[in-house]
C-alpha cells in the first residue's frame, strides 16, 4: 500500500509540473501583435543636431500592412503657431489622401513639428532645423518605412509658413526633394520686409534671418537674401536648372500674401523658372487650402510618375447660334467702331427694362468669325440657364482701334435712348478681352458713372497698369502662362492700395481665346451680382 501511495504522489507531482509548464508563455512568442494603424501619432526622433526630441506623425497607405512595395513620400508642413497635428486635425489629410489616391497612387505622408522655425536654419547657428530635417528626419523615415528614397518620389507640401518651407526645402535641397506644393506662402518681398513693424519684424523675421533691431536696408542681411526666393532663384546653381517642380497657390483675399505670391510668380516667370501658379477666391483658411488640394494631388501624381504636367487650358460649351432678328446694328454719332445690340428673345413680347452687359470685344484674338461668335452664344446660353439676368448685350468690336472714354459714354447714351434699359442704379458692367483690355484700362477714370464693374480677361495691360479713386468693382482673369502677367498683377495691387473691390483669378493656360471664354463663364456669379439693383 505504501508503494502504491508513493507512485500515486510521484505521478501527481509530474502531472502538476507538466500542467504548470503548459501555462507559461513560450519565450519565443514575444509580445502580442500591435494592430495596424494607418495614422501613427506621437512619433519622435532624438535629434543630435538640435539636442532634443522632434515629434512627427505618419499616415500610411491602407495597403501598407499587407504589401511589400515602396511608396512615394509627401512631407506636410504646418503654419506659424501650429504643430505636427495640424494636417491630420484641421487639414483632415486622411480623407483627402484617400479621396485623391487615384491621382497620386498610394503614398506615405509625414508630418513633422517645425515650431516657428520657418523650416530653415537660424541665422546664428543656434537652431539648424533644416539640417536636422535633411540629415536626420528624412533618413530616419526612410529607415523605418518602405519609402521610395529618390528625389523624384519625395515632395513637400505646406501652407503659410509651411508653404515657404516647402519652397525653400525643395529649392535648396534638390538632391532630397523633387516637388514643392506651396499654399499661401508666408514670406515677404524686400519692400514688405522693410515695412514690417519693428516688434513683428524682430520676433518673426529678425530672430530667424538676423537683423533684430535694424531698420531700413540693414534688415536685408546676407542671410535673409540667401533664404529669400526673390534671390536664390536667380542663382544658376540653384533650382532654375535642376528640374524641380513647383505648384504655387494663393488666395486673392490675402492681406499681404497675395502681393508676395504674385510677385514671386512674376520673378519666376522673368527668370524662366518652370512652375504652376494659381490665384483663386479666398483667404488664409483651411477652406481655401482644401480647395487647392484637388489640383495639388493631381500635380503630385504627375510628379511621382515623372511625367510633364499637361498645359492645356480650360474649355467651355458656348451653346448654339442666336437668331438674326435679335441683332440690331447701332449707329452712334462720332463713333467709328461697329456696335451691335443683342436683345433678349422676349424683348418684343414684354415691357421689362433690362440691365446692360457691354462687351468691348477684341475680335482679332478669336482668329475667325465662327470663333468670335462664341462670345455672344456663351452669354446668351448663360441667360437662358438663369446664370445671368436677361440683359442687353452691347458688342463693340475692336482690335487695334482705340476707343476713348467719351466714345463709351456716347455709346451708352445711344443704347439708353434706343432700348429699354434699367434705370435703378447703373445696372451695367463692361467686359474686355486681350487688346481691348488695354483700351478699357485707359478710360477707367471715365467709366465709374456708367458701370458697376469692369472685367478684364487676358487683358494686354501695361506693366504699370493702375487706377485712381475707383467707385466700381473690378474682376481680373489671366492664365499663368499668358503674356501680360505683370500688368494684371499691377492693376490688382493698385485696386487693393486704393481700397477698391477687386477679384483676381490666375488659372492654368496660355491666354488663348478659349481661355478667355472659360474665364468669362466662371465669372457669371460676379457679373450677376453687379447687375443687381
Amino acid at each position: 500500500m505504501r508503494q502504491l501511495n508513493h507512485w500515486f504522489y510521484l505521478i501527481s507531482a509530474i502531472l502538476a509540473l507538466l500542467a504548470a509548464s503548459a501555462c507559461k508563455p513560450d519565450p519565443d512568442d514575444g509580445d502580442p501583435p500591435v494592430p495596424f494603424t494607418r495614422l501613427v501619432e506621437n512619433q519622435f526622433i532624438q535629434s543630435k543636431i538640435l539636442a532634443r526630441k522632434i515629434n512627427y506623425a505618419v499616415l500610411l497607405p491602407e495597403e501598407y500592412e499587407k504589401g511589400s512595395g515602396k511608396y512615394p513620400v509627401v512631407y506636410l508642413l504646418h503654419g506659424y503657431g501650429d504643430s505636427e497635428k495640424a494636417w491630420y486635425q484641421g487639414g483632415n489629410i486622411k480623407y483627402y489622401a484617400d479621396l485623391y489616391e487615384g491621382e497620386t497612387g498610394p503614398a506615405i505622408f509625414v508630418m513633422p513639428d517645425g515650431f516657428n522655425t520657418y523650416w530653415v536654419n537660424k541665422y546664428n547657428g543656434n537652431y539648424p532645423y533644416m539640417d536636422m530635417l535633411i540629415r536626420e528626419l528624412v533618413p530616419g523615415v526612410d529607415s523605418l518605412y518602405r519609402t521610395s528614397a529618390d528625389p523624384s518620389q519625395r515632395a513637400v507640401m505646406g501652407y503659410s509658413m509651411g508653404g515657404y518651407g516647402a519652397l525653400a526645402l525643395t529649392a535648396m535641397n534638390p538632391e532630397v526633394f523633387g516637388t514643392a506644393v506651396v499654399l499661401s506662402m508666408s514670406f515677404r518681398t524686400d519692400q514688405q520686409y522693410l515695412a514690417e513693424p519693428q516688434d513683428n519684424f524682430d520676433s518673426q523675421w529678425g530672430s530667424i534671418f538676423g537683423g533684430i533691431g535694424k531698420t531700413g536696408e540693414e534688415r536685408l542681411t546676407p542671410y535673409f537674401k540667401e533664404y529669400s526666393p526673390f534671390y536664390f532663384f536667380a542663382d544658376p546653381g540653384n533650382p532654375s536648372l535642376s528640374g524641380q517642380r513647383y505648384f504655387i497657390d494663393c488666395g486673392d483675399d490675402e492681406e499681404s500674401l497675395s502681393q508676395t505670391n504674385g510677385s514671386l510668380h512674376i520673378r519666376m516667370r522673368d527668370l524662366g523658372v518652370s512652375h504652376e501658379f494659381r490665384m483663386r477666391n479666398g483667404a488664409h483658411t483651411w477652406d481655401y487650402w482644401h480647395g487647392a488640394l484637388p489640383e495639388a494631388f493631381h500635380y503630385l501624381g504627375f510628379a511621382f510618375r515623372n511625367s510633364g504636367y499637361p498645359q492645356e487650358g480650360a474649355t467651355v460649351e458656348t451653346g448654339t447660334g442666336i437668331a438674326s432678328e435679335r441683332f440690331v446694328d447701332l449707329l452712334v454719332p462720332g463713333n467709328t467702331l461697329p456696335v451691335s445690340v443683342v436683345i433678349p428673345g422676349t424683348y418684343n413680347s414684354e415691357t421689362a427694362a433690362y440691365p446692360v452687359i457691354c462687351l468691348l470685344h477684341d475680335t482679332t484674338a478669336a482668329g475667325d468669325q465662327i470663333t468670335q461668335e462664341k462670345l455672344l452664344q456663351l452669354m446668351s446660353r448663360n441667360m437662358d440657364a438663369a446664370r445671368l439676368q436677361k440683359s442687353l448685350l452691347v458688342e463693340i468690336r475692336c482690335g487695334e482701334a482705340y476707343l476713348e472714354g467719351a466714345g463709351i459714354s456716347g455709346i451708352m447714351q445711344a443704347v439708353r435712348e434706343n432700348f429699354r434699359t434699367a434705370t435703378n442704379g447703373k445696372q451695367a458692367v463692361i467686359i474686355s478681352n486681350h487688346n481691348a483690355g488695354a483700351t478699357l484700362v485707359n478710360m477707367l477714370d471715365d467709366v465709374g458713372p456708367l458701370f458697376n464693374a469692369c472685367l478684364f480677361f487676358e487683358a494686354a495691360l501695361p506693366d504699370d497698369a493702375s487706377v485712381s479713386n475707383p467707385d466700381f468693382s473690378c474682376y481680373l482673369d489671366v492664365c499663368d502662362n499668358g503674356p501680360s502677367y505683370r500688368g494684371n498683377h499691377s492693376l490688382f495691387m493698385s485696386f487693393r492700395d486704393q481700397q477698391g473691390g477687386c477679384e483676381f483669378r490666375v488659372r492654368q493656360g496660355s491666354g488663348s481665346y478659349g481661355d478667355f471664354l472659360a474665364g468669362l463663364d466662371a465669372a457669371s456669379v460676379f457679373i450677376k451680382d453687379n447687375l443687381k439693383y
